[in-house]
């Protein structure tokens, strides 16, 4: 079974014997469904009213004219829920319903995707428990409540640093225990096939849209597609609907933390080693001995030793190039979206912005590119406050 779901060398299927015929249920179950007339046509209803789908591409003038050439926007920001993830949820969750589970579990990081689960599990009346790190309960403390006005129950995570890695790990250890009635709505698109598959599915409507919008509006595909990669589920998603445009560039912006020289980051895809962290084969942060290595970034989202197998495919196919933005460089993007646009944007989204605004003079001016912002950013103006007051 461990060789299922592979994306070139990557992906998989390395679990504990007593989640293999979970995992083979979820696999048969999503391929029943997800192009049944039913579920598609509940799954859109839901996306467009509930959701708020399709999402626009904005052009941001301003911002262009600060870094010297064409900057769209794709707005994930202005999604229910403030983030890309409800996407993912909204999937996820119907299947969960069309395949009579009761009750709902989920890791998360920043809490966009716990909030997510949340609200799905207020929406479908499932009983549902959020495992979240210590570290990231406390710096995303407006989400964590969030979360409770919905219904659900936050497992505050105590092990190995209290972040994302270590939400994921207990989450795994409650499903093994809990696999008839309970379904594990995963948040990105890696661990174990087939949830790298099933996410990128839910995902794809960001890429679809965004391409069909450029065509519309600009006239043209764009020069560069840019998104910022953790786990990868939004980046996989815009990606997607140019994947067979090669004169298009795509570009992963990973946590480069305080800096990548320092190893306070969580820069995998830039400097990582193959190794199988949760059910899957792909590019870890880890030692000689093969131990994961502690990560570090100012956004919580971002902050994961692992990544998706298709984006560890993509990087060494040369498809897609892979880069670290720094905190500092992060809290400057965040500053300047807000002052040139009025638009707060998440601090994961803030790594792709930084990106951008690094390539400023190193482009024509009628270069298009165009950006996943995958999230806004009012889970993390208590964050950008501390790192950098306002005068």
């Amino acid at each position: 079974m461990k060789y299922k779901g592979r994306f070139g060398d990557y992906g998989g299927f390395y679990v504990p014997e007593v989640l293999i015929p979970v995992l083979e249920e979820l696999e048969r179950e999503f391929y029943r469904f997800y192009k049944d007339d039913g579920f598609v046509a509940e799954l859109a209803e839901l996306s467009k009213n509930y959701a708020g789908r399709p999402t626009p591409l904005y052009y941001a003038k301003r911002f262009s004219e600060y870094v010297g050439f064409k900057v769209y926007i794709k707005r994930e920001d202005l999604l229910h829920g403030g983030a890309h993830k409800v996407n993912n949820t909204l999937g996820q969750g119907l299947l969960a319903k069309y395949m009579g589970k009761t009750k709902l579990i989920a890791e998360t990081g920043a809490g966009q995707h716990g909030l997510a689960t949340a609200m799905i599990g207020a929406l479908f009346g499932m009983e549902t428990k959020i495992f979240m790190g210590v570290t990231d309960i406390e710096r995303q403390s407006v989400n964590v409540h969030k979360m409770k006005l919905c219904g659900a129950e936050v497992i505050a995570v105590e092990g190995g640093t209290g972040t994302l890695k270590d939400a994921i790990n207990d989450a795994l250890r409650y499903w093994t225990a809990h696999v008839s009635d309970t379904f594990y709505l995963f948040g990105s698109a890696c661990g174990p096939h087939p949830y790298p598959t099933i996410v990128k599915h839910f995902q794809t409507c960001i890429g679809t849209e965004a391409r069909s919008q450029c065509l519309d509006q600009i006239g043209r595909l764009p020069d560069v597609v840019v998104a910022c990669v953790g786990g990868g589920s939004n980046a996989i998603g815009i990606f997607s609907g140019f994947m067979d445009d090669e004169k298009v560039k795509l570009v992963g912006v990973e946590a480069g933390g305080k800096s990548v020289a320092s190893g306070k980051h969580a820069a995998t895809l830039v400097v990582g080693k193959v190794g199988i962290l949760h059910g899957a084969k792909a590019y870890l942060l880890q030692d000689k001995e093969g131990q994961v290595y502690e990560t570090e970034s100012v956004s919580a989202g971002l902050d994961y030793a692992a990544v998706g197998p298709e984006h560890c495919m993509l990087k060494d196919s040369g498809r897609a190039k892979y880069v670290a933005a720094e905190d500092a460089e992060v809290l400057d993007a965040f500053a300047l979206l807000t002052k040139k646009e009025g638009i707060i944007p998440a601090l994961e989204s803030s790594h792709a912005l930084a990106y951008v605004i690094s390539q400023s003079g190193k482009l024509p001016s009628d270069t298009v590119v165009v950006v996943n912002l995958s999230g806004r950013g009012d889970k993390d103006v208590s964050i950008v406050e501390k790192c950098r007051p306002l005068k």
